[in-house]
């Protein structure tokens, strides 16, 4: 019989990749706390509607990536590809919206069926932010830069690089649509065949195309600043502006699109090139359609999503683990007695490990292993003296310490 392996697309993460993500999500949480942003968790799984009406039936994540099932109860559910639904359906589901302005952060796993890659696997993770109810630009620059400052935090700002646009609001992007609709007809023979299905349904994703021939008609294509009216120029002013005065930069790609009615005006990604071909790392945009879309009142919203994988992989070595101590018996004594002893050294805020079983040798080899910091060692003579012999495994050296400063005396090896 083969070894069980994980599903492909999955992966198992053991202490070392755990830390980074940790790392990752940590960071992201303290960062966002700082603008206000307070922690929502929604269900992994829900009623497949919730998904397949906003991001749209006939998108390759509905039709082709979505892990859908109908459980035993005849519900027809879906795992989660991302989150910004969930958020929605929960604020609706709980009638938060007279509650706005409403700013929530997230982290956790999501689920697409796509061919695995290095950074993209089938059971991922992301951490997002998600702010509704603010239609002023304001609310955009927030959300930039506070993915900015999760960036500079992990120590990676320096390797990406922040891509901006617009879509402008409903009008300006209804007459944009129009103009490609008749642009990309006149060259439909040039198309590949996934760009010709999308020339009916959502025509701007063929500008996000990574097929060499799109590409090239794409180069011709007409530019939706050409588009925009007076609202629409000076909301997206007022992007770059607060973002100029911000110190963040940025680049204006006119190619960065959303396929979906319900994104309007900002667009953006940080990417990076140093993953391959999977090089954004965090990306968003505002979605003024998307809560009456799902049901609700009319309410702006703006959020971005970032894959913690992704974000793991460019980090710097996360600082290790705090190095334990390690309690020693020495021959024939109560070891439930080292269990109430690590306990209290517990309590002073140390790390402490038990060696279990076997002689001073093994014991000492366990310590070694996990590369302790030091080993307190008690046998009869220390308990009649009511001490513990602490050995400093860096120098190997050892003194007796009375049991009452033992806590003391080994957090000073910490420094």
């Amino acid at each position: 019989m083969p070894p069980l392996q994980p599903a492909r697309g999955t992966q198992d993460l053991l202490p070392d990749v755990a830390r980074r993500h940790r790392r990752v999500s940590e960071t992201a949480r303290e960062a966002a706390a700082l603008y206000g942003f307070t922690e929502i968790a929604t269900p992994i799984f829900e009623f497949t509607e919730v998904f397949a009406r906003p991001i749209g039936e006939h998108t390759d994540i509905v039709a082709k990536e979505m892990y859908t099932f109908t459980d035993r109860g005849g519900d027809e559910v879906t795992l989660r590809p991302e989150n910004t639904a969930g958020v929605v359906r929960a604020v609706l589901s709980n009638g938060l919206t007279q509650s706005t302005p409403l700013k929530f952060f997230y982290s956790g796993p999501m689920f697409r069926y796509e061919r695995p890659q290095k950074g993209r696997f089938r059971q991922f993770h992301q951490i997002g932010v998600e702010l509704l109810g603010v239609a002023q630009p304001q609310a955009d620059i927030e959300v930039i830069a506070l993915g900015q400052r999760i960036l500079r935090a992990l120590g990676i700002a320096e390797r990406v690089v922040l891509e901006l646009n617009t879509l402008g609001d409903p009008e300006s992007r209804a007459a944009y649509r129009d103009a490609l609709v008749r642009y990309f007809s006149g060259r439909v023979s040039e198309l590949s065949e996934d760009s010709r299905r999308r020339l009916e349904r959502n025509p701007l994703r063929i500008l996000d195309s990574k097929d060499p021939g799109d590409q090239r008609v794409n180069a011709e294509a007409p530019s939706f600043h050409n588009f925009l009216n007076d609202l629409s120029r000076k909301f997206f002013l007022d992007i770059r502006s607060g973002l100029d005065r911000l110190d963040i930069k940025y680049k204006v790609n006119p190619r960065l699109v959303r396929g979906l009615d319900y994104y309007t005006h900002t667009v953006f990604e940080f990417v990076t090139t140093d993953l391959g071909a999977q090089g954004t790392v965090l990306a968003g945009g505002r979605y003024d359609g998307l809560v009456e879309l799902m049901g609700g009142p009319s309410m702006p919203g703006v959020g971005w999503a970032a894959g913690i994988e992704r974000l793991a992989m460019m980090l710097a070595e996360p600082p290790a683990p705090t190095r334990p101590v390690m309690i020693v018996p020495i021959g024939v004594i109560d070891e439930l007695r080292d269990v109430v002893l690590a306990d209290e050294l517990r309590d002073a805020g140390l790390v402490v490990e038990l060696t279990y079983s076997g002689n001073v040798g093994r014991r000492m080899h366990r310590a070694n292993r996990l590369d302790a910091r030091a080993a307190v060692l008690i046998g009869e003579n220390e308990l009649q003296q009511g001490a513990a012999t602490v050995r400093d495994l860096d120098s190997g050296s050892q003194e007796l310490v009375p049991l009452r400063d033992l806590a003391a005396r080994l957090k000073a090896l910490y420094g």
